[in-house]
């Protein structure tokens, strides 16, 4: 469902993400882990066509993310850490403007929507405006204009970011509904170890642009050397393991990226 080859992005002379490769298959859950500044959100914006690369291609759903980016747009959700959803509408009209933009069929939107909206448990609220909602709330709505046209690929920068563990839950269960209920493929970023522990059938470690190691929770945590024998590594023990450095090198972008991240944590707590 996700195919990548080689692909870089380059800021000056210095690659934000260098000769990433991957494959993804129909309905895996697919973490991609790293400190700030690794090049996780720039990834995900050459994936669902926001940022050209540099070299190297890639294909979503068969479609190339540069020969067919309106292709691509069609087959993928997409819920970045920044703000998508305006404040100023109710749930019910931001999701019609992203039937309308979607090319959702006039006799079927209202259906769709509606279902949308149960579908993530904001039929109550649907005539509320969003300045009103929570920051899970909120989170749920974006979740349901990413699903609204039903893409085969969803795409989660950053999900549970600023979220209690009650709304955080909500959010896991939401995933796992997705792909049981239709099949969705989800690709994530995530600081949460928990989360990608729970919610992932495979992981990759990206520092400093480069994929450090790729496998499933169990495979990764087994590769790191663990002092405890009564018990396994954790996914915080291979974080810290493959990025260990992160804390001393100088990393082109952290202070963009941790601003980003600081900024969905307030809009949402």
């Amino acid at each position: 469902m996700i195919e990548i080859h080689e692909l870089t992005k380059r800021f000056g002379p210095k690659p934000a993400v260098e000769e990433f490769s991957l494959t993804v298959e129909p309905g895996e859950v697919f973490g991609l882990l790293g400190p700030n500044g690794a090049g996780k959100s720039t990834l995900i914006k050459m994936l669902t066509t926001l940022l050209p690369a540099s070299s190297g291609r890639a294909a979503i759903a068969g479609y190339d993310i540069g020969r067919q980016p309106s292709r691509v747009q069609r087959s993928i959700g997409y819920v970045p850490q920044a703000l998508s959803v305006d404040g100023t509408l109710t749930g019910y009209e931001n999701l019609l403007i992203l039937a309308k933009l979607y090319g959702v069929p006039r006799r079927q939107r209202l259906e769709r929507i509606h279902a949308a909206l149960a579908y993530v448990g904001l039929e109550a609220v649907a005539d509320r405006l969003v300045n009103t909602y929570s920051g899970g709330m909120i989170r749920r709505l974006e979740m349901a204009q990413a699903t609204l046209h039903r893409p085969p690929v969803l795409f989660l920068d950053e999900p549970t970011v600023g979220l209690d563990p009650v709304a955080r839950k909500a959010m896991w269960d939401l995933i796992v509904q997705l792909r049981r209920d239709y099949g969705t493929t989800v690709f994530l970023t995530t600081h949460f170890m928990e989360e990608a522990d729970v919610l992932c059938d495979r992981i990759a470690m990206l520092y400093q642009g480069q994929q450090v190691a790729i496998g499933t929770p169990a495979a990764l945590k087994a590769t790191v050397p663990h002092s405890d024998t009564t018990s396994e590594a954790t996914m915080d023990d291979v974080f810290i393991h493959y990025t260990q450095n992160s804390l001393s090198t100088e990393t082109e972008g952290r202070y963009r990226d941790t601003s980003t991240t600081r900024r969905t944590a307030k809009r949402l707590g």
